[in-house]
């Protein structure tokens, strides 16, 4: 079993660096860290979390059994990049609920140093709430809402399939 890290202990958490290159066409913005991510220091390390599962699925890629460095390589490879809507804030638990006193992440900074970039896509109704207003009026740049991949958001994952499939044509080369 993960242990707690100080920062998940205190109730105190800090994103992640953000995992973009200059060929990223695709942006995922999540909320915060969860309590196991940041206890392993890895995105989306739930295993009942689907964001793995999601984004194999819009690049055909099979993540069971990848160790977390190629899972990180294969979203470079695809053009796919991952970051944070929240830089630090206070949160006892994982739920997005209980986000306090949050502290956001200079979207549009890093957004002007990916020049291949189509689209943003939210990872559930934090992440959109804050990063669409940050992103707000940026030409060119689709923000796409999306089902939380989250386990604590009940819709079954067929349907967040349907939804995270919409994402795959922003891919395409230009």
């Amino acid at each position: 079993m993960a242990r707690a890290s100080p920062q998940a202990a205190s109730g105190s958490k800090r994103c992640f660096p953000p995992v973009v290159d200059a060929h990223t066409r695709l942006l995922l913005l999540g909320s915060l860290p969860g309590e196991r991510s940041l206890a392993e220091a890895r995105y989306y390390a739930h295993p009942r979390n689907h964001f793995w599962p999601l984004v194999g699925q819009i690049i055909e890629q099979d993540f069971v059994g990848m160790d977390y460095p190629r899972r990180l390589a294969a979203l470079i490879e695809a053009g796919i990049g991952l970051w944070d809507v929240v830089g630090s804030a206070v949160r006892p638990g994982s739920l997005d609920a209980s986000i306090r006193e949050p502290q956001a992440n200079d979207l549009v900074a890093l957004v002007d140093r990916l020049p291949q970039l189509a689209a943003v896509g939210f990872n559930g109704g934090k992440s959109a709430s804050i990063g669409r207003a940050a992103l707000a009026g940026r030409l060119g740049l689709a923000l796409v809402p999306l089902p939380s991949s989250s386990p604590a958001y009940t819709l079954p994952f067929e349907a967040k399939k349907k939804e995270w499939l919409k994402l795959k044509p922003f891919l395409a080369a230009r």
